[in-house]
């Protein structure tokens, strides 16, 4: 390696241009793959709360037979939004696991939004009823979208989706952000105001909001029903009702970060089966009619990696992105 080296830069834009929603399913589904056989490392997360109410983490590992090695240094900064800007903000950096140099900057929000978006379509791949008609959606915001995007991207039957949005009235934004997806499958789009009927008469529940309080009551998650839970990712967090974990077949992207920071909090003690064991064929799950399944979404460094180096080699080919002197 030389000492006259250089470091490549990616933006947000050059992100979006890099990497489709097949991309992403393909790198995250390698990602949990590389987790379970554990030739990926995940190193211990840092998530930190903030005076000024911001919460902080960082999420590092490393796959040595792919000279993968990084980091995203990732949070919430909900003042953001009186700013006009996007509450979550992600930047990752990925070195030569030889040298410790740096080889890469990508602005890390796209990637989050896509990884988080995949595995939530992969989990209802392996958990969703495939004859799911109606998704009810918890939450409006950049997540809500890409999840809800997967889900009619990957459910063809799909033919309502009911939002519930966090002050009580019709979000034009998301309805947007979703319209295209909804058209092409002839799906309708409602804004729903009764949360509990909304969950009971659907098929997939999914959560993705800031909450720190149940969404929804239990009585209201009928059999059959499969929720992604996407919005519980720091100590304190929560969206499903108590003692709704304990009736449902439990599914996690990592057993011991569940346990802390997602849903699983809650229920520490409840069974439950890394999602990547299945894809890898190291587990099976055989979905029973009354079954109500649950995948604890807490996203796992390798999802940002695996996503990154594809960025980082799509980039390098197509001669994409800003690259400047980096002599050490």
């Amino acid at each position: 390696m030389s000492r006259n080296a250089r470091l490549l830069l990616i933006d947000k834009d050059q992100v979006e241009a890099l990497i489709t929603l097949e991309d992403s399913l393909a790198a995250t589904r390698d990602a949990f793959i590389l987790h379970a056989r554990q030739e990926g490392k995940v190193f211990p997360l840092v998530r930190e709360k903030l005076e000024s109410g911001a919460v902080f983490g960082i999420k590092s590992g490393s796959v040595d037979s792919r000279k993968i090695l990084g980091f995203k240094a990732a949070g919430f900064w909900p003042d953001n939004r009186a700013r006009g800007g996007e509450p979550h903000q992600a930047t990752i950096l990925l070195f030569d696991p030889d040298t410790g140099r740096p080889r890469c900057v990508i602005d890390g929000n796209i990637v989050t939004t896509l990884r988080t978006g995949a595995a939530g379509g992969l989990g209802l791949m392996q958990f969703a009823r495939r004859d799911s008609t109606r998704l009810c959606v918890f939450g409006t915001g950049v997540q809500a979208q890409i999840q809800t995007r997967f889900a009619l991207h990957l459910m063809p039957e799909l033919r309502h989706v009911d939002y519930v949005s966090a002050n009580g009235t019709a979000d034009a934004r998301f309805e947007a952000a979703i319209a295209s997806e909804a058209a092409s499958a002839g799906t309708r789009i409602s804004h729903a105001t009764d949360r509990d009927r909304a969950v009971a008469e659907s098929d997939i529940v999914i959560t993705a909001t800031p909450g720190t309080a149940p969404l929804f009551s239990r009585d209201a998650v009928q059999p059959g029903t499969h929720i992604n839970a996407v919005g519980a990712d720091t100590a304190g967090k929560r969206e499903l009702p108590e003692g709704l974990l304990q009736r449902t077949r439990l599914f996690v992207d990592d057993e011991a970060q569940a346990r802390v920071i997602g849903e699983t909090q809650w229920a520490k003690d409840t069974s439950c089966i890394p999602l990547g064991k299945l894809l890898a064929g190291e587990a099976s799950f055989t979905r029973a009619p009354e079954d109500i399944t649950v995948f604890d979404m807490t996203g796992i460094a390798l999802q940002d990696l695996t996503m990154a180096q594809l960025l980082l080699q799509r980039a390098e080919d197509t001669g994409t992105g800003t690259t400047v002197n980096w002599p050490w």
